[in-house]
């Protein structure tokens, strides 16, 4: 099996990453119609492999990963691909048009199954049963290594792409933070740049372990902070729902903290702040993980822990801009978005724009 076939066989189009017999699979497809520009369902396939053919000459892929199994208390951010993508086609109706032209590609999907998190987790049986379940046509001698888990086949997902195009830069919709570690742990092995990661986020995730799990929406910072080396270059900023104060995390774990209250009590200084940090550690790039609940909860509340006193969506933009004007930015995720909480739209229509704004700092071009 090539490259190609593989991510074919890991991954669904667009929007389909979420199993659905009949419940749901109208919007579903409906969805991947117009992503696709196509006339049925035959022809959104055809084209989603097209799509991944595109994959060695893009400048940016978006890839969806709906897995919520890694939350805490309240999920639903598995929706958030497929609405954001809705969004995404109702306010810019060219949406496929304009990535076509900033020469960004849709991959399509992980499809999960929503009792798995990652494969570590699973017992062999378990691991062989889901494999003759997402992969009855595979040879067995293929089937064999391939991952089942929505964390685990994520991560390969992104090792393949960056195999290909090792400079491609990532756009990545949750989903809950837990998907963000497949991300930065393939990029790490991939680039060989000097690169940070910029984290709006309520929440440090900074727990080597929760309840027993390694990987969770709690955890993932942790581990992509060992990547880095505990050097500085793990940036959190909007935090404000710790049991611990700034001061343990930074003297412990290396981390650089810019608590929300700061940023609202002093926006353009801490603005300078972070930039001036992000200088100082040596960063030629930056990926910024969004989680949707660093922003302020009057903005965005359909998260599983809206939390007050946040981030103001301007500020977080303008700061979006200057990383990318000022230090680079190789790629980004919108997290912890989930749909079915919230009567409202606001906060899908913000993650939207943030997502926006991540890949126009990243290529250069306005999306």
């Amino acid at each position: 099996m090539n490259w190609l076939d593989e991510l074919a066989t890991l991954l669904r189009p667009a929007g389909g990453g979420i199993h659905t017999v009949s419940t749901g699979r109208a919007a579903q497809e409906r969805l991947q119609l117009g992503l696709y520009r196509a006339t049925d369902m035959a022809e959104v396939r055809a084209r989603f492999r097209d799509q991944l053919a595109r994959i060695p000459d893009a400048r940016g892929v978006v890839l969806g990963v709906p897995s919520d199994v890694g939350a805490g208390f309240v999920r639903g951010a598995n929706f958030a691909p497929q609405v954001i993508r809705s969004v995404l086609l109702e306010t810019v109706p060219d949406w496929p048009g304009r990535c076509d032209a900033a020469g960004v590609v849709d991959v399509g999907d992980v499809f999960v199954v929503p009792q798995l998190l990652h494969d570590d987790m699973l017992s062999a049986t378990q691991i062989e049963a889901s494999r003759l379940a997402l992969y009855p046509d595979v040879d067995p001698s293929e089937r064999a290594r391939l991952p089942v888990s929505p964390l685990s086949i994520a991560e390969r997902v992104m090792d393949l792409v960056l195999a290909q195009n090792p400079r491609v830069a990532p756009f990545v919709i949750g989903g809950d933070h837990s998907t963000a570690w497949p991300v930065v742990a393939a990029l790490h092995r991939a680039r060989t740049d000097r690169w940070a990661i910029l984290q709006p986020d309520a929440h440090t995730d900074l727990l080597e372990t929760r309840l027993g799990v390694t990987y969770c929406f709690a955890t993932w910072s942790f581990h992509a902070n060992e990547l880095l080396g505990r050097d500085g270059r793990m940036v959190q900023v909007g935090t404000r729902a710790s049991g611990r104060d700034r001061a343990h995390w930074e003297s412990t774990l290396g981390v650089r903290q810019f608590w929300a209250q700061e940023c609202r009590d002093h926006p353009a200084r801490s603005l300078d702040a972070i930039i001036d940090h992000l200088k100082s550690v040596r960063a030629e790039s930056v990926y910024l993980s969004n989680d949707i609940d660093g922003t302020d909860e009057v903005f965005a509340d359909a998260t599983g822990t809206p939390e007050p006193l946040g981030l103001d969506p301007e500020w977080l933009v303008t700061l979006i801009r200057r990383v990318g004007d000022e230090i680079g930015m190789l790629g980004g995720d919108i997290m912890e978005v989930a749909p079915p909480l919230r009567p409202t739209t606001h906060t899908v229509h913000l993650a939207a724009r943030y997502l926006r704004e991540t890949m126009t700092a990243a290529l250069g071009t306005a999306l």
